[in-house]
């Protein structure tokens, strides 16, 4: 490297530097390297954590926002971002907790959030209202019907349910079985088809303010935007599947604040929200580092609204360290 080049370097603001990317897949070394020192952090600090009980319930407690997140990196990617995935989260437990056969209701809430994602999509694409505000207003409209299906916890969930997430499997837990068909399916999508490949060129070119780039190229820019919606309701709901089995029970409240962890993470493993950067081990490592400090919170006995208050520092942090000439925002 040449003096110019490494005084180039050394001039690059902190910040940039710490959130430079390398390629399409963003900066996720930082949070994998964060992430083993919370684990080592909380394995000294209390004896608790290394238990075989504590790690199945932290694999299960991980579970529902590593689902939630990998589906809000859809909508990201191109440059979005969706508000409503905590209510479809808890409008899921309450259809489920509906007095119906589980074969009828299984379908039926990814049938509607699939509905609600592209309707999300479409306003967004075609009326153009900003995806903030087109969301947020989904997430009331969603909460609001939730409420009136289910006012309070309560109902009964379908026991195919409830086996589904319960109990083991070849002596591993079933959410191990979860989290690895998960990541399979998006993996699949969002690196391994023309799809997920579309869903970078479109973002990447919203990002660099030349929106009709890809558009350009033949890629149909609204329909996978759309899609990109549709897929990160349908994740919301398998995480609202999931959570249901867990809890037994219709929840409205079980999905507060999913979204703003969902974005966290999303964040926290290295992809841009303006678009275009990202990658799906990057927003794992960024739900697990959000898991894990919740579950060392929990077993240090922070209390829940200083780790609100954490949560929401991380937030602001790690979108202040994002370029601020990209964010589309």
């Amino acid at each position: 490297m040449t003096r110019q080049a490494k005084g180039s370097t050394m001039n690059k603001p902190f910040a940039k530097r710490l959130t430079e990317s390398r390629g399409r897949q963003g900066l996720w070394i930082l949070p994998l390297l964060l992430l083993m020192a919370i684990a080592v952090v909380l394995s000294l600090r209390t004896g608790q954590f290394l238990t075989l009980q504590n790690l199945a319930n932290l694999i299960a407690q991980a579970m529902p926002l590593v689902i939630t997140a990998i589906g809000q990196m859809f909508v990201i990617v191109v440059g979005g971002l969706d508000l409503s995935v905590g209510s479809v989260i808890s409008f899921t437990t309450a259809v489920l907790a509906l007095d119906a056969p589980g074969y009828v209701l299984v379908p039926a809430v990814f049938v509607l959030a699939a509905l609600i994602g592209a309707t999300n999509g479409l306003v967004v694409t075609r009326l153009n209202v900003h995806p903030i505000i087109a969301t947020l207003a989904m997430q009331y409209v969603v909460l609001g019907v939730t409420r009136i299906l289910r006012p309070v916890s309560g109902g009964t969930v379908p026991d195919t349910v409830i086996s589904s997430v319960a109990g083991s499997f070849l002596g591993l837990p079933m959410p191990v079985f979860w989290g690895a068909a998960v990541v399979l399916l998006a993996w699949k999508l969002l690196h391994g088809s023309r799809f997920g490949l579309h869903l970078f060129a479109i973002g990447g070119g919203i990002a660099a303010g030349t929106e009709d780039a890809a558009r350009n190229f033949g890629v149909p820019t609204r329909r996978n935007i759309m899609l990109a919606y549709v897929a990160c309701s349908c994740f919301a709901a398998l995480a609202g599947v999931f959570l249901a089995g867990r809890i037994v029970s219709g929840d409205p409240n079980v999905g507060l604040l999913f979204e703003l962890d969902a974005i966290t993470a999303v964040a926290i493993g290295g992809t841009q929200l303006s678009g275009g950067i990202g990658s799906l081990h990057g927003t794992i490592v960024g739900a697990l580092v959000l898991a894990l400090m919740s579950n060392g919170m929990n077993l240090l006995n922070v209390s829940p609204f200083i780790q609100t208050a954490i949560k929401g520092g991380i937030l602001l942090l790690v979108v202040g360290l994002q370029s601020r000439k990209k964010m589309g925002l």
